[in-house]
């Protein structure tokens, strides 16, 4: 790393060399060490906005020309980042970001990268659907593709086996997705293309935004500069599409910077010229320091970054585990469990269709405090009226009410038992046993983490239904005539939900 450092150093940053160092962490690679104690409020490195690479430093929209960059829809989503960066690393020597793009990795271990048979061990889990490869390909063979072959003198035919095959395609866009940060412009910027258009008053504090890489919340500095958020990957492939991603930039140095649960002792913050990496928190001589993105479930981490967390959880007793895990319940399992083989009558498709109308959830999110989500009982009361009792909510305009009783209990049940079954090995205590393997490879042994950790949440969940439904049983027992929804105890109640991104 020491070309990269001189590099670093020649180009305008500036690293305090006493108290920040380079080096290999045993299972989470390369990382930064606190050389010696460091204090609340130090800044450990600086680089000016000319050094970070997105498409607004690239000159190659430039020189491709805004028009055509545009045509080829090069300026939504990852494709024109990926292209830059492709581009960029080609030019050798003369490129600018020779040094820091030939520093990145070339290898990675999310599922992007996993075989078919690799793959079938997350089956069942939220990483499956969200990979996104074959979108991907369809970006690089719809846009990328077509976009260098316009181009001969930019992109030399002698060139693209090399530098713009769908194998470096997908690296790059790892490497974006695994280490890029959400670089706002600056009051009175405008993009590179828009020059006839006046910037926007904006506040001069505002704070930067998450975007590919963590949900990480960031508080305002305080002294007139503001914290940067590196990329979330929230947003999938669909959310991309349509985003102007102009401000997704990589940040030489500070994707250098591990992330781990609740670990976060470092915040990138920028002022209208330079970026600035400052602790937020005293840090010991020897420890790692870490920037975030974000707490994430388990199956977040390994899609995004090829690695899981296991720390101490309450939810497991001590047991090691993410406590920030979720399983989701897609709309459509509610639909086939409650509808069965008239899932697809005109009666249930006017009903579900009016509940997306009316903005009802298609995915419900549970997570490690085993509540059930209010939309997901909601929506299952919705499905169980009559026809007399449809028409009449339908008039109304609102949904059925969020009551829990022995008519919608045993469709819940039904409903995340066959959720269970989807797994690879539905049997909690068969992955238990085999996590202890010592002969696993890291991505099967990765997928059971994944799989396990969801499976908990589950199995947690129906211990919470054993229990309301006996309260319900102890209510009518005692001939009480009060209402019987059971929220008392955390065992029912407002939770994540969310529109479902394809």
């Amino acid at each position: 790393m020491n070309d990269f450092v001189a590099w670093f150093q020649n180009n305008g940053g500036v690293l305090d060399t006493s108290m920040m160092g380079i080096t290999d962490f045993p299972g989470s690679g390369r990382g930064a060490v606190a050389l010696q104690d460091i204090p609340e409020n130090h800044t450990i490195f600086t680089l000016p906005r000319s050094l970070i690479l997105s498409t607004q430093t690239s000159t190659l929209p430039s020189v491709f020309g805004f028009e055509a960059w545009k045509k080829h829809k090069l300026h939504k989503g990852w494709v024109g980042l990926i292209l830059c960066m492709m581009w960029e690393e080609a030019q050798g020597s003369q490129g600018k970001w020779i040094t820091y793009l030939t520093s990145l990795p070339t290898q990675f271990d999310t599922p992007m990268f996993w075989s078919d048979e690799e793959l079938k061990e997350l089956q069942g889990t939220a990483v499956v659907d969200k990979i996104g490869r074959d979108e991907a390909e369809r970006d690089y063979h719809e846009k990328l593709a077509p976009a260098i072959k316009t181009r001969p003198d930019l992109f030399p035919s002698d060139q693209i086996d090399t530098w713009y095959t769908l194998h470096r395609y997908h690296i790059t866009g790892s490497r974006i997705l695994s280490r890029s940060f959400n670089v706002e412009r600056w009051e009175g910027e405008v993009e590179q293309d828009a020059e006839h258009v006046p910037a926007e008053d904006s506040n001069e504090d505002s704070q930067a935004n998450t975007s590919i890489g963590s949900a990480m919340d960031v508080d305002d500095s305080g002294d007139g500069e503001e914290a940067v958020n590196e990329e979330s990957s929230d947003k999938d492939s669909d959310d991309e599409e349509n985003e102007d991603t102009s401000d997704v930039a990589m940040v030489p140095m500070a994707d250098i910077l591990n992330a781990r649960y609740n670990s976060v002792n470092a915040k990138l913050f920028y002022e209208k010229d330079h970026l600035h990496m400052v602790t937020t928190k005293p840090i010991n001589a020897g420890e790692q320091i870490f920037n975030t993105y974000g707490d994430l479930p388990n199956s977040d981490l390994l899609r995004r970054y090829g690695h899981v967390d296991l720390v101490p959880c309450p939810h497991l007793k001590g047991a090691l585990g993410n406590p920030q895990d979720v399983v989701e319940i897609r709309a459509d399992l509610v639909v086939n469990v409650a509808c069965g083989d008239a899932s697809n009558d005109e009666t249930y498709r006017q009903r579900i269709d009016w509940w997306l109308d009316e903005g009802g959830d298609d995915v419900f999110i549970i997570d490690t405090d085993p509540i059930l989500p209010e939309a997901l009982i909601s929506l299952t009361r919705l499905l169980l009226l009559t026809q007399e009792e449809w028409e009449k909510t339908r008039e109304k305009g609102r949904p059925p009410k969020a009551k829990f009783d022995l008519q919608v209990s045993p469709l819940l049940r039904r409903i995340f038992e066959t959720r269970l079954t989807g797994y690879q090995s539905p049997d909690l205590e068969v992955d238990a046993k085999l996590i202890a393997s010592e002969s696993l490879t890291l991505n099967k042994r990765h997928a059971i983490v994944v799989r396990l950790g969801e499976k908990q949440i589950l199995t947690g969940v129906l211990d919470t239904l054993r229990h309301m439904e006996a309260a319900l049983s102890d209510v009518g027992s005692n001939g009480s005539k009060g209402k019987r929804r059971v929220v008392s105890g955390g065992t029912a109640g407002e939770t994540k939900s969310k529109k479902a991104r394809h």
